[in-house]
């Protein structure tokens, strides 16, 4: 891996970090080599590096330990601290996915609800990137070797993503003049309204991997039915051919071919989680199959993902929840293709857009 490449990446093209500014990284599961080359990186721009080191099996204990008061003023504490940072890294490793996948729910309902304003802060009032850290567990997860794995993370996280930006462009575009939306595949027939919502962009500057354009439908618009055929993990925990049911906007019956209790527990967090805060096509063409990790399999070329949860501010459709669930459905002919229509006009079949 080319600590120094990576760290350059982010610091340069995501962050674009100016001298003096404030940065804090959070990190997990992390070589001390690549930590080293953030703080060069960093220094190197005149910013300043603030650390907070991480370990999942203490996260664990605190969560299932923690009182509310102790979420409380932790809390408070993550949110001082966030207000006065300029730029936010995430830098995770993960050599257990499923640390946390014993933790009861309202457990961690209490530590999200606590910790939700430091992150509404981080996401909409800094420069923020979020990345992965490959790990053997990481490789396994995907099907491939240590090494081979590594060489792909190196290859999708220093992609050249200003290449990708003009074809980015042009569907946010698309989606910009687009009412109605209409989305068809195996098991899946929905209809929403992405009226007057912003399309953003996403080429390199908040997920490394990134490449994938992003919206919200109106809140109430969503009818009909989604079968997502993508793997996930969620708080720790794995589910797979998660369907949803929506009537007025509202997820009115969810089920999965396992976990279907905790997957109603999840949607049951608040009054928001069982409405969508985001509707996203991915477009990473380094990125073809799902790993069950949702940072790479939203990105994957060909792919969907409509997000019970939290809407972000930059295309706000008034929905907030303590949730945000990136669920991915792949269009490509090899996962059963499906089509997209704008405003009844055909724009994606099987995975190929068609602008």
């Amino acid at each position: 891996m080319d600590c120094k490449r990576l760290a350059q990446v982010i610091v340069e093209h995501s962050l674009g970090l100016k001298p003096g500014e404030r940065v804090l990284m959070d990190y997990a599961d992390v070589p001390q080599e690549m930590v080293l080359a953030m703080a060069r990186a960093v220094h190197g721009r005149g910013a300043q590096l603030f650390l907070e080191a991480r370990v999942p099996r203490v996260e664990r204990e605190l969560l299932l330990c923690g009182t509310p008061e102790y979420w409380q003023q932790r809390g408070e504490l993550e949110l001082a601290r966030i207000q006065k940072t300029d730029a936010y890294v995430a830098l995770r490793g993960a050599h257990n996915s499923f640390e946390t996948a014993d933790v009861p729910q309202q457990k961690m309902k209490v530590a999200l609800s606590a910790l939700k304003p430091s992150f509404d802060w981080r996401v909409n009032k800094t420069r923020w990137v979020v990345l992965r850290w490959p790990t053997p567990s990481m490789a396994q997860q995907a099907g491939m070797s240590t090494e081979a794995f590594e060489a792909f993370f190196s290859n999708v996280c220093t992609l050249d993503y200003a290449a990708l930006q003009p074809g980015m462009e042009a569907l946010k575009a698309r989606m910009e003049k687009t009412d109605q939306v209409r989305i068809v595949g195996p098991g899946t027939d929905l209809h929403f309204s992405i009226k007057n919502i912003p399309a953003i962009v996403c080429c390199g500057t908040h997920n490394l991997p990134d490449g994938e354009v992003f919206t919200a439908p109106i809140r109430d618009s969503v009818q009909g039915v989604v079968q997502y055929n993508t793997p996930t993990l969620y708080q720790g925990k794995a589910f797979d051919h998660v369907r949803l049911c929506f009537k007025d906007g509202r997820i009115i019956e969810a089920s999965a071919s396992n976990n279907t209790q905790e997957l109603n527990a999840i949607l049951d967090t608040d009054s928001g989680a069982r409405y969508i805060g985001e509707f996203a096509l991915g477009v990473n063409p380094a990125i073809l199959e799902p790993m069950r990790d949702i940072l790479f399999d939203e990105k994957i070329a060909g792919s969907f993902h409509f997000t019970p949860g939290q809407a972000y501010e930059q295309a706000d459709n008034g929905n907030r929840s303590q949730v945000h669930w990136d669920l991915v459905c792949i269009q490509r002919p090899e996962y059963g293709g499906g089509s997209i229509y704008f405003d009844d006009r055909l724009v994606r079949k099987d995975g190929m857009l068609m602008l």
